[in-house]
């Protein structure tokens, strides 16, 4: 045993301690804690028992790995005899290092399976039966209890549940899970169930589970598509299992005997908000003891054509509560609360009033120039909120059950006496993605950049990567999503997000092949009047269908998730074989609809984009091909890619270097796709370089452009236009939103100027955070913390910061799967310090710019020198340390006077 490190944080598909898993064989990870430099982990063995009493004893009955010589911390595959539904299962594992030393067991974790075959649910879909005055009209949310009787010792209890809309579950008057479960799908292929154990909350004798449903996505309005887009009233399917301390087992299920009724919630919309009368209140109607012979017997449905698969996502939370910064009484008695930050989630009020009484909260996140809400872009959307008082003379308390807005600024109207900030609390609401990266510079303009990014990612990752929080859309547009899901991966913890999400879009796949621009589809593609709009439906349109490609590799580099490309690589195939079917000579023309959407100043041509992303796609599935061990289509594959490049410059690219349409986004795809000749390489980054220089150092990038513009830059030398561009203030820029109060990032350049004022309503949101892909870039090189590809998931980091911009320090961090890698640099005049930690079992490449000069205190005199835990040191330009164990190192280099460096480094001006 050695005394010098551990084993910890056990892991299982990405959690600690999961209920309800559905997969045959789960995934194990763990971390490794060590006081020396240098440590390295040169095999395990895991354990994984039935009991946690054989576990206690060494005993893996269900599978006993041995000492299996191996690195590998992350996605183990259990590989053990068959899992059994609703079974817990325990684990723990053990290291050896380089030495023979073996680490004492880690801490016992464990998993949960869920229900795994369609026979085990005995549960009916249930629902409340439809009155005329419900139809087609928003309708009241329908409540359900079951009173159900335990009779001795309870050893376990589980509750799988689910629904066709959304459902608030309660056991014995306390709420449990998130909100908005089970989340968004295409229901009419899967929905995902929610395992919860609730056995400290049932007691021997009487009990009593209770639900609320509401539209959600299944019944509700969704998006601009409408109401009913999947069905009509919301259905609640619950299966409960107790396991009794001496053997018995019984089932509670959804079925007949439950009751049902309407209650306080007139009505609950995603998009038209929700109205509450507190004088209809149930009290006491989820606990034992209610008298519920008013209550009505359910609607019973048969059965349900999809697939019941386990939730993928994280739960949706309450992740923090803010209070407003300022409060403004109107001219017309309202009250106008400016919460300080541009938020999703909705507001909980305090107030008092007659019986009766209306309050209505509404919502938005800009002022008007005359101080009133700005509502014109919600469109047909209705962001207020209704509470109707009991009139008690008692402060009541209330905040929505289905709903959520996008906001700044809360108006409260109907309010008697004189409001305060105590008035109203802000619920900042998203899916629970832990925060794995932060980001400090010396610029107080690009911290708040991080952080408008940030809180666009926040506002937006709520069950499915929307493209806004607050008008009648909020739906998940695959090319936004692919462009920012490298920075969202930096940011927090989107493994499983994002892995949910890809079943979304594989679930939207189209007989022809083609990925959707929306997932979950929605019935966008029967949709009307996207059919007659423009012949904007494709449904393929370049940079959007390619997220079914570009997510999961984004994926496997962030986590090293080999199963993310194996999962949906026919899918992957499908999707090649429909782009190569509908070129002309492997030029792809007019596949590109949105173009490089909301770009301004130019226009990209859409044929340039579509074959550019083509290529693309080729070059990432030779990649794919060759991690899974298909080394024919590899092969095949970069052949395409090749032969797509010599098409793209044959068709688009001059003698001279020109490429037709002469955008920035085109020579930003070309270099960055790598579909271009060296010499042509050295024409594009020079023309790339006079255009921005010619728009006064701005960019007229959309969301296609954008997220590769400043890496773009930065991999051929010309790191001080990328922070040129960063530091911009003038329009169009990320900083010139900064200057004019952004507290998110906004839809388009233009979403307000001096000039103009706001830009036209129809499609204006102040919360979207495609142009927040700028944020990789700041991970990736100005911080330089980057995933090697070939030891993906930060197995092994490539840590190369490129200083510039007139910063004296960036700080970043990010939490990988293998614990934190820190980044700090400082520049004092031409001296450049690094200091560098790495997690344990890990290695790292750095490359320090400048003449390395020192590390550790050790001075560097000759070619190489020895540091324990480095195998190799090189001096020069760009020093190189390969194989850096854990620890922190500091390193220290003399750069070169800035037109040198740029000279070095690229074309100089």
């Amino acid at each position: 045993m050695s005394p010098g490190y551990s084993v910890a944080g056990c892991r299982t598909e990405y959690l600690v301690d999961p209920l309800g898993l559905d997969t045959p064989h789960p995934r194990l990870s763990w971390r490794l804690e060590a006081e020396e430099r240098g440590f390295e982990q040169s095999a395990y063995h895991v354990l994984v028992a039935s009991s946690e009493e054989k576990l206690a004893r060494d005993i893996g009955d269900l599978w006993d790995s041995g000492m299996v010589p191996s690195t590998a911390m992350a996605h183990i595959e259990y590989a053990g005899l068959p899992l059994q539904s609703e079974c817990a299962y325990y684990w723990k594992t053990r290291v050896r290092d380089r030495e023979g030393n073996i680490s004492a067991w880690s801490t016992t974790a464990q998993w949960t399976m869920g229900l795994l075959k369609r026979g085990e649910w005995r549960s009916r879909w249930i629902g409340r039966r439809p009155e005329p005055s419900m139809e087609g009209s928003l309708q009241p949310c329908p409540f359900f209890r079951k009173v159900f009787t335990t009779r001795g010792p309870i050893k376990r209890a589980l509750v799988h549940a689910t629904a066709l809309g959304v459902y608030e579950l309660y056991v014995n008057g306390v709420r449990i899970g998130g909100y908005f479960a089970p989340g968004w799908t295409d229901y009419e292929k899967r929905v995902q169930v929610q395992t919860y154990d609730i056995t400290d909350s049932v007691r021997e004798g009487d009990n009593v589970f209770g639900a609320v449903l509401g539209d959600g996505w299944y019944a509700g309005t969704v998006g601009f598509l409408g109401r009913h887009v999947y069905g009509k009233r919301p259905l609640f399917l619950l299966q409960a299992s107790i396991e009794y301390e001496d053997g018995r087992r019984e089932r509670v299920t959804t079925d007949g005997s439950w009751r049902t009724s309407d209650g306080p919630i007139r009505y609950s919309d995603m998009i038209k908000g929700e109205c509450y009368d507190a004088r209809l209140e149930l009290t006491g109607w989820n606990e034992a003891g209610y008298d519920d012979s008013g209550w009505a017997a359910p609607e019973v449905r048969s059965g349900y054509n999809g697939m019941l698969t386990a939730a993928l996502e994280p739960p949706i939370r309450i992740l923090e509560e803010r209070k407003p910064v300022s409060i403004r009484r109107t001219e017309a008695g309202t009250f106008i609360f400016d919460m300080g930050q541009n938020m999703v989630g909705w507001t909980e009020i305090a107030v008092t009033g007659k019986p009766g009484g209306r309050i209505v909260v509404s919502h938005a996140e800009m002022l008007n120039p005359d101080g009133t809400l700005y509502l014109d872009n919600l469109r047909q959307a209705v962001q207020q909120d209704c509470y109707i008082c009991r009139g008690t003379g008692e402060v009541e308390r209330y905040e929505p059950h289905f709903t959520f807005h996008g906001f700044r600024y809360v108006e409260l109207i109907g309010f008697e006496g004189e409001a305060d900030l105590d008035t109203i609390t802000g619920k900042v609401v998203h899916s629970d993605t832990p925060v794995t990266g932060t980001l400090e510079t010396s610029d107080d303009m690009i911290n708040r950049l991080y952080r408008n990014i940030v809180w666009g990612q926040r506002g937006n990752f709520l069950s499915v990567p929307t493209d806004c929080p607050q008008r009648d859309e909020r739906l998940g547009w695959t090319g936004d999503a692919q462009i920012f899901a490298r920075t969202a991966s930096y940011n927090m913890d989107v493994s499983r997000f994002f892995t949910k999400y890809m079943l979304d879009i594989a679930d939207c796949q189209q007989a022809s092949g083609a990925f959707t621009d929306v997932a979950p589809d929605a019935g966008w593609i029967r949709h009307k009047m996207w059919n007659d709009r423009l012949n904007w439906f494709a449904p393929d349109n370049s940079g959007w269908g390619d997220a079914g490609v570009i997510i999961p590799w984004t994926l496997y580099t962030m986590y090293g998730d080999t199963r993310i490309l194996s999962t949906h690589y026919e899918a992957m195939q499908r999707w090649m074989a429909y782009l190569e079917g509908t070129t002309d000579g492997l030029v792809r023309p007019g596949y590109a609809n949105y173009a490089d959407w909301l770009s301004i100043g130019e226009n990209t041509p859409n044929e340039v984009l579509a074959t550019a992303y083509f290529a693309y796609d080729a070059l990432l599935m030779s990649r794919i091909a060759a991690i899974l061990g298909h080394d024919e289509d590899s092969g095949s594959y970069g052949a395409l890619h090749e032969k797509i490049a010599a098409a793209f410059r044959g068709a688009f690219v001059a003698q001279d270097g020109t490429i037709y349409g002469d955008t920035q986004t085109v020579y930003v795809l070309a270099l960055s796709f790598g579909l271009l000749t060296e010499t042509l390489r050295d024409s594009a980054i020079s023309r790339l370089v006079g255009k921005i220089r010619a728009n006064g150092d701005r960019l007229t990038t959309g969301f296609l452009g954008v997220g590769y513009l400043l890496p773009a830059l930065t991999d051929h030398g010309r790191a001080d236009i990328a922070y040129s561009l960063l530091k911009q203030e003038q329009f169009p820029s990320w900083m010139y939103s900064i200057r004019h109060g952004a507290t998110t990032i906004w839809e388009r350049w233009d979403g307000w100027t001096e000039e103009k004022g706001f830009q036209t309503p129809g499609m204006n949101s102040f919360n979207h955070y495609s142009l927040g892909s700028v944020g990789e870039w700041m991970y990736r090189y100005m911080a330089g913390i980057e995933a090697d590809p070939d030891a993906p998931g930060f197995a092994r980091t490539i840590i190369r910061p490129h200083p510039g911009g007139g910063l004296q320090y960036v700080r970043a961090a990010y939490e990988s799967l293998y614990g934190e890698i820190r980044v700090s640099w400082h520049r004092e005049g031409e001296r450049f310090r690094l200091e560098v930690t790495i997690p344990p079992g890990t290695k790292a490449k750095v490359v320090v710019p400048g003449r390395l000069v020192e590390i550790d205190g050790v001075r560097l005199g000759a070619a190489e020198a020895k540091v324990k835990g480095c195998e190799k040191l090189s001096e020069g330009d760009a020093g190189e340390l390969y194989g850096i164990g854990s620890g922190t190192y500091l390193f220290v280099s003399v750069l070169p006077a800035e037109a040198a460096f740029m000279t070095r480094q690229g074309e100089s001006e």
